[in-house]
């Protein structure tokens, strides 16, 4: 882990070390297949940015950490990990951040059983635990996740999407698993409803900040992260080249369109259209749209009492939209 991250991780240090063992056992099972599978699992766990948010959230209502914030934690990870391995599936991907992905591993049909079985897991955790608000809102996000990519993969066709369009696709694709975790992170700690809702609001807007500065990657707006014009090369609309293209006189745009639907993957195509969304401020307009989605969410953060988890929680959002990658 970055050493950023983990300046920002003090004040819920413990809590993330006391997570990742309550989460191991969570993720237990009898089957040996299923057992192997799931440790491979924890082994390759990211950033992990979403029970960060999760703890820090609690611990703007509470000092101490109570059971239902771990079960809440655990939930977001058990649904959204479901999503992936069924997400890697459903792109057959071979990979998920530098390992080989589950189906890559034990093929299509074992990864499709084994993100029903996650998705299980969290269904069942909650329910024992009688956590229904929980279950609720991330139940809400699991279902806007799969509305926002069905919805991006019926505008990808005609590459017609508009601005408005797009904000409606990231809000639900991305920003509502960051807003989950969020709501979740006050509800296990007793927050009322307005509060709950305050908080979902908050992470949404870290949410859409942290999709754009993704998109701005695409450009080589920084030495490293993703390769540059992926999301060229499979044809997605993002926010630099819709602005550029709105800006842009009709030839202009069919050109840059049609080059877009048949890049084949060549680097001249794709560079050209980076050069054109470059020269017609698509970059300076989403970093614009990226820092006052920033501000938004530095406003509702400051409605809630000063604490050092507060404090961490501004880094972690100033990161998310400063990270390289």
């Amino acid at each position: 882990m970055s050493s950023p991250l983990n300046q920002i991780q003090v004040p819920i240090a413990a809590e993330m070390q006391e997570f990742e063992k309550k989460f191991r056992q969570s993720m237990q099972s009898n089957v040996l297949l299923l057992d192997k599978i799931m440790g491979y699992i924890v082994k390759r766990k990211g950033k992990q940015m979403r029970p960060m948010f999760v703890f820090f959230m609690a611990k703007l209502m509470q000092d101490q950490t109570s059971e239902a914030t771990y079960r809440g934690a655990a939930l977001i990870e058990l649904l959204h990990t479901a999503t992936l391995v069924h997400d890697d599936v459903v792109d057959d991907s071979n990979y998920r951040r530098g390992f080989f992905s589950v189906n890559a591993l034990w093929k299509n049909k074992i990864a499709v059983l084994v993100g029903d079985y996650l998705l299980s897991k969290g269904l069942l955790l909650s329910l024992n635990n009688n956590d229904f608000a929980l279950l609720k809102i991330v139940s809400n996000a699991v279902r806007e996740m799969s509305e926002g990519e069905l919805l991006q993969m019926e505008k990808a066709r005609r590459l017609d999407i508009t601005e408005e369009v797009y904000f409606d696709i990231i809000r639900q694709k991305t920003a509502s698993l960051i807003a989950s975790c969020c709501a979740v992170g006050v509800a296990s700690a007793g927050a009322d409803e307005e509060t709950v809702e305050k908080a979902r609001l908050f992470g949404e807007k870290v949410g859409l900040a942290f999709q754009i500065k993704d998109d701005l990657f695409d450009y080589g707006t920084a030495e490293i992260g993703k390769p540059v014009g992926i999301d060229i090369k499979e044809k997605k609309m993002t926010l630099p080249l819709i602005y550029a293209l709105q800006q842009a006189d009709w030839l202009t745009k069919r050109r840059v369109i049609y080059n877009v639907k048949n890049n084949n993957g060549k680097t001249e195509k794709i560079n050209e259209v980076i050069a054109f969304v470059k020269k017609s401020g698509g970059l300076e307009y989403s970093i614009q749209r990226m820092e006052a989605f920033h501000a938004e969410a530095l406003e509702l953060l400051h409605t809630f009492p000063a604490s050092p988890s507060r404090d961490s929680l501004e880094q972690l959002i100033r990161y998310t939209i400063d990270r390289e990658k």
